[in-house]
């Protein structure tokens, strides 16, 4: 059976690239999701990676949910159904999202639904201008079962985010540029050279601190003040003790480039 995945790595950078034409890179219905599980795990052993690209091959980025896959829902329960989901695809926000490894979503071209969602799941994302993103799930009359509901509000904010989920229609790269939802758009030709430059930047830093970091941003999102100043001194405290952090201070006393 053909791999859903290829994994790459250049250096301290490892990129993902989804490659399923048949499917136009859907996340359902085939090994994706397995894939994708054990491609995080795998980063997240490996303390030598700095960051994670996610892409797609050929013209689209994911399709999201295999529509014809959902047909055989229609013989379940719904709590099969729904054992199916936490199985199933649920298992892809909970590993990407959770990667303290900084990701770089690549997005070359449309992401629909669940494909939407998986650029959420990602840290940052840039786009090529043939990239469309759509909260499509509406359209099919179901919601958003991957977390999206979730990813979508902080990528975009609440009211964009209800618009999108609300109508299903699809945006264009420049109405995700002004909307936050991607933080750059390139042509299609630049969108790797894009990303493995801005991969580039991020891995050229401490990657202990980078992880702490990661972590830190993630855990912010629902923690006081006070108690992400809390975490903040405990990682500090072990950023200080990293050799990364005692050469970079040398590099900046004596004038050195890292």
């Amino acid at each position: 059976m053909p791999q859903f995945l290829s994994f790459e790595r250049q250096g301290a950078v490892v990129t993902l690239t989804m490659d399923e034409p048949e499917t136009r890179n859907a996340l359902t219905g085939n090994s994706a999701v397995d894939e994708f599980v054990a491609a995080v795990d795998r980063i997240a052993r490996d303390d030598s990676i700095k960051a994670v690209i996610v892409t797609g091959a050929g013209a689209v980025f994911s399709s999201g949910g295999n529509v014809k896959d959902m047909r055989r829902h229609a013989g379940q329960s719904p709590d099969a159904i729904a054992d199916d989901y936490r199985r199933g695809i649920q298992r892809l926000p909970l590993a990407l999202y959770n990667l303290d490894v900084p990701t770089i979503a690549a997005v070359n071209g449309p992401a629909i639904g669940a494909g939407c969602d998986l650029a959420c799941m990602c840290d940052i994302r840039i786009a090529s201008q043939k990239a469309r993103f759509a909260e499509s799930f509406i359209k099919l009359g179901i919601i958003p079962g991957d977390g999206g509901a979730w990813l979508l509000p902080r990528a975009v904010g609440w009211s964009k985010a209800a618009e999108m989920a609300f109508t299903g229609e699809a945006i264009d790269a420049g109405e995700a540029l002004r909307c936050g939802l991607v933080s750059a758009v390139v042509p299609a030709d630049d969108l790797m050279d894009a990303a493995r430059a801005l991969a580039g930047k991020i891995a050229a830093n401490s990657g202990p601190a980078l992880r702490m970091t990661k972590r830190l941003l993630r855990e912010a999102q629902r923690l006081s003040l006070e108690s992400v100043l809390d975490l903040s001194a405990s990682l500090q405290a072990l950023a200080h003790k990293t050799p990364e952090h005692e050469q970079a201070v040398a590099n900046f006393i004596e004038k050195r480039k890292p």
